[in-house]
């Protein structure tokens, strides 16, 4: 399974990659939507996993983005500062949605459930 993460917390993003890739996922980072949108240009991602809070353009306008370009792939929102109204969009568009610090044994949990057939 190939995963995107996004979130503009470097150190966080790329340790959670680092700990993916541990567990057998082809995991790459980027730390901003527009790096999200030209990475995602140029290669295939099974889901992405991203932050709903960033500067300029956060998760859930990624997300509308990426399935312009990229139908078919799967989403997970994670955030650190978590409100009711982004819970509330983020189940709305039928996505997974994990709270800051994650339980990578609960985010592994969410990928493989929104991939179903994906080998990790």
């Amino acid at each position: 399974m190939r995963v995107l993460l996004v979130d503009d917390e470097v150190e966080y993003v790329s340790t959670l990659a680092e700990r993916l890739s541990f567990r057998g996922f082809e995991a790459q980072w980027v730390s901003s939507a527009n790096e999200a949108l030209e990475s995602i240009g140029k290669n295939h991602f099974d889901i992405a996993v991203l932050d709903v809070k960033m500067p300029k353009m956060g998760g859930i306008e990624l997300k509308k983005k990426i399935e312009e370009i990229a139908p078919g792939m799967k989403f997970i929102y994670l955030t650190g500062h978590g409100s009711e109204d982004d819970y509330n969009k983020g189940v709305t568009d039928g996505v997974y949605y994990l709270i800051k610090p994650v339980d990578i044994d609960q985010l592994i949990t969410f990928m493989n459930q929104a991939m179903p057939n994906a080998n990790s």
